[in-house]
């Protein structure tokens, strides 16, 4: 502060000096009377009013009026500085200061006190959002969620039919392809017939055969019948004849008359005998019973059905409604009894198996109510269903390999049992369903009256009226060909 003091001295030869005091400067400020005024800064850090104390009013030199001047003006710059930093107590301890380190007007206070109720309105309305939010929770955790259990870890099942040959043959057709709609009855694949068409004609000449076997039998029994009753004639009359010589006297009878009499009776007896034997045969032969209850009508008929049903079996058709999938025929390939062709997929009755922890299958019964989603539709589309039963065992007890858990580096793991969940069947038809999709299972567990074990099937049985509809038309061929080789009898 001493150089400044000398400088404003040096200045006073050519300036008037003017004394501008300030109650709230730490300083004395020369200026010039033309325009040129200089103003100095409005207060200064502590530290610096106890180092800067006023000295008396001197008058500066005359040829320091430039200096001065670049003097007042750097010292303003430097107490501006200052002036910007919390240095007062008052103002570092937290009251409120304005920016020439006086207190705060009455205007920045209500500022501040605004800014602070804001702040602390927008925690209050957190805090009470999120203690909504929380017992909100709460009261649907114990109004609905206990009584409700949840997995994702379920999967749409149903029947998949393995269609495969029933006969040995050479694929010469192949009348469908993957993701085709089929009907029950219609024709998947065709195989060359020869061989069996063959097989079937044998088969129908054997038939025709037993039957006019058995109908030359019956011919055979009138005549057997014809044959006794002149046998028993012949009888009677050696009987008579016998009888008459045997009862006359000697004189009048011969001896050899009487022993012919008794060899003709003799051999009446014995031809009576034969024809009887012959008739029984034929009655034995079945030759009084319908040709189609023959013993031997009825093999050769077995053969002639077997035979037409394995030319039916040449083409092999879908055995239920469903969807074409798994295709793996090809024309020419060679195929055997049980060698899988394709698989035709019942997408009209699927259902869900959910793989629930063991801990969540406490309070879960049969016929529960069911909630899914779907994966493929999202969450815009809602799935009900019911509990229809619960596994025999987990998938590691009917796994190929099963755990073996008597090792000694056993480690727990929580099982999984499959759940049995049926679906509406308007709900799939409006919305169908593939096999495997993924689904998002939760079981209602409020009605507990219900049980764990289920007397009835999960699913309706399955029944397909193909093979009876081929029975039914070997059978028909089979009489068929009895009528036309049994001379209309």
């Amino acid at each position: 502060m001493s150089g400044r003091d000398d400088a404003r001295t040096s200045a006073s030869g050519e300036c008037r000096e003017r004394e501008n005091v300030n109650p709230n400067a730490s300083f004395t400020v020369y200026t010039r009377d033309s325009t040129e005024t200089e103003t100095a800064a409005e207060h200064r850090s502590a530290p610096r009013r106890a180092a800067a104390a006023p000295g008396p009013v001197r008058s500066a030199p005359a040829g320091a009026t430039d200096i001065t001047h670049a003097t007042i003006l750097n010292d303003t710059a430097t107490d501006t500085a200052h002036a910007k930093a919390p240095t007062d107590p008052a103002v570092s301890d937290g009251a409120p200061a304005s920016g020439h380190g006086l207190p705060a007007s009455p205007e920045t206070a209500a500022t501040l006190a605004a800014r602070r109720a804001t702040r602390r309105r927008r925690f209050a309305w957190f805090f009470g959002v999120l203690a909504i939010v929380a017992l909100g929770a709460a009261l649907y955790w114990f109004i609905v969620g206990r009584f409700s259990e949840e997995t994702d870890d379920a999967y749409v099942a149903g029947n998949v039919v393995q269609i495969a040959a029933q006969i040995q043959g050479t694929v010469t057709d192949v009348l469908v392809a993957d993701t085709q709609q089929v009907k029950a009855g219609q024709a998947l694949v065709r195989l060359d017939d020869a061989e069996a068409a063959a097989a079937f004609a044998q088969a129908q000449a054997q038939l025709a055969q037993a039957v006019r076997q058995v109908a030359n039998t019956r011919l055979s029994m009138q005549t057997y019948e014809q044959t006794v009753k002149a046998r028993e004639a012949d009888l009677k009359l050696a009987q008579q004849a016998y009888r008459a010589r045997a009862g006359a006297s000697v004189e009048v009878v011969a001896p050899e008359e009487l022993a012919r009499a008794k060899s003709s009776l003799a051999n009446a007896q014995a031809a009576l005998a034969g024809a009887q034997a012959q008739r029984e045969a034929a009655r034995a032969l079945g030759s009084e019973r319908p040709v189609g209850q023959n013993p031997a009508v009825q093999q050769a008929a077995a053969q002639f059905k077997l035979a037409y049903r394995n030319l039916k079996r040449t083409t092999i058709v879908s055995p239920v409604d469903g969807t074409v999938g798994q295709r793996s025929v090809q024309i020419g390939q060679q195929v055997g009894p049980g060698v899988p062709l394709m698989s035709v997929v019942q997408l009209r009755q699927v259902w869900v198996e959910a793989n629930f922890k063991e801990g969540q299958l406490r309070h879960m019964r049969v016929g529960q109510p069911v909630r899914l989603e779907s994966d493929l539709y999202g969450a815009r589309v809602t799935y009900h269903g019911r509990v229809e039963g619960f596994s025999a065992g987990t998938g590691s007890a009917f796994s190929m390999l099963p755990s073996q858990n008597a090792a000694g580096n056993w480690i727990k793991v929580v099982q999984r049992l499959p759940v049995v969940i049926s679906l509406e069947p308007s709900e799939l038809a409006a919305h169908p369903l593939r096999v495997g999709l993924s689904m998002r299972a939760t079981v209602q567990t409020k009605a507990r009256g219900g049980h764990l074990l289920d007397g009835d099937a999960p699913l309706p049985a399955q029944r397909t009226r193909v093979h009876e509809m081929h029975a039914g038309e070997a059978e028909a061929a089979a009489e068929a060909v009895i009528r036309a080789n049994d001379g209309g009898q």
